[in-house]
């Protein structure tokens, strides 16, 4: 199969429903895989557009919102959308295409160090350089996103490689899981809530993340 056929089965192993996105040149070989998927793609207007969809449908869900767009313009487009994804703690992974890695080096048209733009505004960002990189790149870039505090997983995927040929499967997702908090932290923290005369709660979106709205009424 082709790359681009082995990074559309990792989203499904996902459980990737829609992606949101304007795709171009630099995207093809990575679209047409998509036509043998049950994902439904969601041709935007504008890159910023796609981005800030991505973005709710992470808030609303908990699980990554995708999003995806070409080299240059298309990146840069994404990035208001992408960096208040991050800001704003809500899962998105963003899929970036790329010109050839055979011309990366010259003057070429668009192409511009897409990853070095979005480390500032993501938790991970990584292009995908080989093959055999793709099944681990995408099971890394969900769990980044998703994992506490969520946030921005950015791949970019160089058109050269998605058109090579590989053989493998996608990574099983993974839960990771939380430690607890200290039982002696919490009846102290119980206590002194107990004791105290005018209590304040200041509850961040975490709160908002692990749907703990009832449980937060209750404690108030």
């Amino acid at each position: 199969m082709k790359a681009s056929d082995l990074f559309v089965r990792c989203l499904e192993a996902e459980g990737v429903e829609r992606i949101f996105g304007v795709p171009g040149e630099e995207n093809a070989d990575f679209m047409i895989s998509l036509m043998d998927s049950n994902i439904d793609f969601v041709l935007c207007r504008h890159e910023q557009g796609a981005a800030f969809a991505a973005d709710a449908h992470g808030r609303l869900t908990g699980k990554a919102g995708v999003c995806l767009g070409t080299l240059g313009p298309g990146v840069t487009n994404l990035l208001t959308g992408i960096a208040d994804a991050n800001m704003d703690r809500a899962p998105v992974v963003a899929i970036i295409g790329q010109g050839s890695t055979k011309r990366q080096h010259k003057e070429s048209h668009q192409i511009m160090d897409a990853i070095g733009m979005c480390k500032p505004i993501s938790k991970w960002a990584q292009a995908v350089l080989a093959p055999e990189n793709i099944t681990e790149i995408v099971r890394k870039a969900f769990k980044i996103a998703e994992t506490e505090k969520p946030g921005l997983s950015v791949i970019e995927l160089p058109e050269d490689v998605a058109k090579e040929e590989i053989e493998d499967t996608p990574m099983p997702p993974t839960k990771a899981r939380r430690p607890g908090a200290d039982h002696k932290a919490v009846s102290m923290a119980a206590n002194l809530i107990a004791n105290a005369k005018n209590p304040i709660i200041l509850a961040g979106n975490g709160a908002i993340r692990k749907r703990a709205a009832t449980q937060l009424t209750r404690l108030a």
